[in-house]
């Protein structure tokens, strides 16, 4: 009769995951609160404008559709970590960072557009809710971009070590979450807002 026992770095990795895993769910309590909070501020206009007023579908379609593809590529990379090509790994992750990079520059540019129209979060409890909510979503994102870019270089000078692998998974399930985040904003946010 034979034991199986995980070595000291697989069970490590296996607690790595499951503490990100609570990570994870006490974001989705911040976001579930901005949302519930963007819910009960989204009819208190004041005298500033309603969603529909400023917000533009193509330009926000355009933004989830890089956020998407940054999604599909990040897991093109994690693919290509059980094959072990870092240099795959690298390309797939320098894509997805440049997905995100476009995804912010957009965000981005949308807020500084309303701002310099006079659309700012001082408006009224429905923009300061708009602005609350999209601005975290798109914090997290800058702080996964940053961490790619960490993870990148860790990846050059390390290799695809057991450590790196796990933080990989951990910043998938990170990108994946946010992606599903927008998908709610997309369409709570700016697809409702638009009725």
């Amino acid at each position: 009769m034979s034991t199986k026992t995980l070595h000291p770095c697989q069970d490590s990795s296996s607690n790595t995951i499951f503490g990100f895993w609570l990570y994870l769910m006490s974001d989705c309590i911040i976001f579930a609160t901005l949302f519930a909070t963007y819910g009960v501020m989204v009819n208190n206009i004041a005298s500033g404008p309603a969603g529909r007023d400023f917000f533009s579908l193509p330009f926000v379609l355009l933004e989830t559709i890089l956020l998407l593809s940054s999604s599909m590529t990040h897991g093109l990379a994690l693919i290509q970590t059980h094959t072990g090509h870092k240099n795959a790994v690298i390309g797939y992750l320098g894509l997805t960072f440049l997905f995100g990079l476009g995804f912010i520059g957009m965000e981005i540019y949308e807020f500084l557009h309303l701002i310099s129209r006079g659309i700012n979060p001082t408006v009224s409890g429905f923009i300061s809710g708009f602005f609350t909510l999209v601005g975290t979503h798109g914090l997290h994102v800058i702080a996964g971009m940053i961490w790619m870019l960490v993870l990148m270089l860790q990846i050059v000078i390390r290799g695809l070590t057991v450590i790196n692998r796990t933080r990989l998974m951990c910043l998938s399930l990170f990108w994946h979450f946010l992606d599903v985040i927008w998908i709610c904003v997309f369409t709570i946010v700016y697809l409702i807002g638009e009725i």
